[in-house]
C-alpha cells in the first residue's frame, strides 16, 4: 500500500511538507509521513512503496537509544492509541484511517521550532566537497566558513573530527543557505547556538558508533530542534535515509561518491533522462521505484537488525 497524501475529516491540516502531513491537535501534532519522495526539491508523482513507515519506525528505534543524551517530542507512535485519540476528538469513522496511519504516525509535543538545521558530518562529501575544492588555503588548511580542514582530503574521506556545519531552513520549494556558527548565532542567539552545536554533535557521535557495528557508516545527517516547556528538544525525523548519507562499511572507498542507502536510484535517473530540476516531475518507472525501496528497507533492516 503506497501512502502519498492523507485526509482526515474533522482534523485541522496545519503543515504539507514534502513528506509530511501535519495536523493540529490542540496542545499536541499528529505526524503523518507519507510515502512521497522529492529529489532537487522537485516532489515526485508517484511514490516509494514502505518509504514512510520505514522514516518513521527508524526514527523511533534513534528516538529510543539517544533519549538519555535529548530529550525528542515523542508521545506516542502505537496506532490503536492515535485511533483512540482521534476518536475522542470527534473524527467520524476513526478506524476507516487505520491502514493509511499505521506503522507512519507519531502523536508529539508541540515545539517552538529553531529556524536552523543542525547538520553535522563526518565524512566530507556532498555540498561540503564542492565547497571544499574552492576554498582558500591558508597556513595549509582549508577554511570553510570558519572550519579549517587538512588539504589534500579526497572525496568521501573521513574527516579528523565531526563538524557542525548549520543552515538556514528554506520554504517548500527554496533551498537551505549554508551559514557558519556566529551566523547562527545573530539568528537564535549565543546560549541557543552553542547548545545545538553540543546536542548535534553528541547525538552524531552516539548514532554513529552504533550505526558503525552495524555496518553502516552515516556520513552526515540533519537535526531540528525545538523549545518545549523551556527545554531544548529533538523534533521531526532523525537519522532516516531522507536526511542522512548512509553508506555501506564493506564497499566503502574514498576518492569518489559513494553508494548511499537512500534515493539515490530517483536522483540518478531524472539525471539521465535530463530532468531540469523543476515541477513537473516525471513519473517514476517501476524499477526505479522497486530498487529505492529496496534501499529503504535496507537501511531500516541493517540499521534496527530486523524486516520492517
Amino acid at each position: 500500500m503506497v501512502v502519498t497524501s492523507t485526509d482526515i475529516k474533522g482534523l485541522k491540516k496545519s503543515a504539507t511538507g514534502k513528506v509530511r502531513d501535519v495536523y493540529d491537535l490542540g496542545s499536541e501534532l499528529m505526524i503523518v509521513v507519507t510515502d512521497r519522495l522529492s529529489a532537487f526539491d522537485v516532489i515526485m508523482p508517484n511514490g516509494i512503496p514502505d518509504k514512510g513507515r520505514v522514516l518513521t519506525q527508524l526514527s523511533l528505534f534513534w528516538f529510543n537509544l539517544t533519549k538519555d543524551l535529548v530529550e525528542n517530542h515523542l508521545i506516542t507512535a502505537d496506532t490503536q492509541g492515535i485511533i483512540s485519540r482521534l476518536k475522542s476528538l470527534g473524527v467520524p469513522d476513526a478506524e476507516s484511517y487505520t491502514n493509511n496511519l499505521d506503522g507512519r504516525t507519531m502523536i508529539v509535543r508541540r515545539a517552538k521550532c529553531f529556524p536552523i538545521e543542525c547538520i553535522v558530518r563526518g565524512y566530507i562529501s556532498g555540498s561540503l566537497w564542492k565547497d571544499y575544492q574552492s576554498a582558500p588555503v591558508k597556513g595549509g588548511a582549508v577554511c570553510l566558513n570558519g572550519i579549517k580542514l587538512p588539504s589534500g582530503l579526497k572525496e568521501s574521506d573521513k574527516l579528523p573530527e565531526p563538524i557542525f556545519t548549520p543552515s538556514t531552513k528554506a520554504e517548500i520549494g527554496g533551498h537551505d543557505q549554508n551559514i557558519g556558527l556566529a551566523e547562527m548565532i545573530d539568528i537564535i542567539g549565543e546560549q541557543a547556538a552553542h547548545q545545538l552545536r553540543e546536542k548535534t554533535l553528541a547525538l552524531y557521535t552516539k548514532a554513529s558508533e552504533y550505526a558503525t557495528s552495524r555496518g553502516v557508516i552515516i556520513a552526515d545527517t540533519k537535526f531540528e530542534f525545538g523549545v518545549f516547556d523551556n527545554r531544548i528538544i529533538v523534533i521531526d525525523e532523525v537519522l532516516t535515509p531522507d536526511s542522512s548519507r548512509f553508506w555501506d562499511v564493506e564497499t566503502y572507498n574514498p576518492g569518489g561518491a559513494q553508494p548511499s542507502f537512500d534515493k539515490q536510484y530517483v536522483r540518478d535517473w531524472l539525471l539521465s533522462i535530463g530532468f531540469n530540476k523543476q515541477p513537473p516531475a516525471p513519473t517514476l518507472p517501476a524499477d526505479v521505484v522497486e530498487r529505492t525501496s529496496q534501499k529503504y528497507r535496507e537501511a531500516y533492516r541493517r540499521i534496527v537488525g530486523r524486516p520492517l
